[in-house]
C-alpha cells in the first residue's frame, strides 16, 4: 500500500536559532520510501543525521521567517502475526537492547502506576492478550478529548484525569506495560485517516521477540502507520527541537492513499512494523 505524505512546518524566528527536525520517514523492510524531497526556505540546513533509526535534520536559522516543506511518497506492508507465542519474555531473556525500554522514564512513571497495574491486569495468562486489555482500558476510561493536556502532561496525570490525546494514551500504555515488564516504547508517525491530519503517536511492546504496534485510541488502522521513530517517550521523538527564539505559525499534515481503493483496514491481530 502507497501514501503520498505532505508536512509543511512555518516558524517565525527571533534573533538566531537551531533547529533539530525529526519529519523524515524511518527506512526498513516494512516501509520503502519511493520518492522524497526536503526543502528549507529562510534557513540552511546543515545535515541529516541518523539517531536510533530517526533521520534528524538539522538546521539554523536567523531573524525572519522559516520554512520547512517534507514530501514522499512511501510504501508499507505491516506483518500480521500469531497471537499465539507472543508472550512476556522472563527479564533474563530479554535482549539488551530492550531493557532500557522496562525503566521509568520523564512521561512514563511506570514505578508510580505499578500497584494500580497489577492489580488491574496481571490475572491474564497471554502477553498479547494482556496488551490488548491494556489498550482497551485506556479507550474505555480515559477521554480521547483536545485541549486537556500539554507538553508536560504524564502518564500518572492522564490515569488521574482521565483525559488527553494520542501522545498521552500512548505514554499510559507504556507506563503500564512497563510496570508488569513488558518493554515498551514511544512511536512517532503519520496515519491514514486522522481528522484533523496531524502527526500521530502510538506505542509498541516487546513480546515474542517482536515489537507490536498498540494503539489506544483507535483513530486511524495500526496497517497504515508510517513511522518516524521511536523513543522512550514523546521527549526522544519530537518533531522538532528548537535552541533559541522561535515561535511555531502554521503546521499542515497530509497523508493520502496512492490507489484509494486499497483502504487500510482494522485488524483484531497482532502487527508489527519493525524488524525483529
Amino acid at each position: 500500500m502507497q501514501f503520498t505524505i505532505n508536512c509543511r512546518l512555518v516558524y517565525q524566528v527571533i534573533g538566531s536559532g537551531s533547529f533539530l527536525f525529526n519529519v523524515a520517514v524511518a527506512r526498513n523492510s516494512f516501509q520503502r520510501v519511493i520518492s522524497e524531497d526536503i526543502e528549507i526556505t529562510g534557513g540552511e540546513s546543515v545535515e541529516e543525521g541518523l539517531q536510533s533509526g530517526q533521520r534528524l535534520h538539522r538546521v539554523i536559522a536567523s531573524n525572519g521567517r522559516l520554512e520547512l516543506t517534507y514530501n514522499a511518497v512511501v510504501s508499507i506492508e505491516a506483518e500480521l502475526l500469531e497471537a499465539n507465542g507472543l508472550h512476556m519474555a522472563p527479564l533474563h531473556e530479554l535482549p539488551s537492547e530492550a531493557l532500557v525500554f522496562l525503566y521509568p522514564s520523564r512521561f512514563c512513571q511506570s514505578d508510580l502506576l505499578g500497584r494500580f497495574a497489577r492489580r488491574e491486569f496481571t490475572n491474564i495468562e497471554s502477553g498479547f492478550e494482556r496488551l490488548s486489555r491494556i489498550c482497551n482500558w485506556i479507550y474505555e476510561y480515559v477521554e480521547y478529548l483536545q485541549g486537556t493536556t500539554n507538553s508536560s502532561t504524564s502518564a500518572f496525570d492522564t490515569a488521574t484525569q482521565r483525559a488527553g490525546v494520542c501522545r498521552d494514551f500512548a505514554h499510559l500504555g507504556i507506563a503500564l506495560c512497563r510496570a508488569l515488564g513488558i518493554p515498551a516504547r514511544f512511536v512517532s508517525g503519520y496515519a491514514y485517516g486522522l481528522n484533523p491530519p496531524d502527526f500521530h503517536a502510538y506505542f509498541e511492546a516487546f513480546l515474542g521477540g517482536r515489537w507490536l504496534l498498540a494503539d489506544a485510541t483507535r483513530l486511524a488502522p495500526p496497517t497504515s502507520f508510517i513511522r518516524i521513530g521511536q523513543g522512550r517517550d514523546a521527549a526522544d521523538t519530537s518533531f522538532a527541537t528548537i535552541f533559541g527564539n522561535a515561535s511555531l505559525t502554521e503546521m499542515r499534515i497530509s497523508n493520502e492513499l496512492v490507489n484509494p481503493d486499497l483502504t487500510p483496514q482494522y485488524v483484531a491481530g497482532p502487527i508489527s512494523n519493525c524488524p525483529p
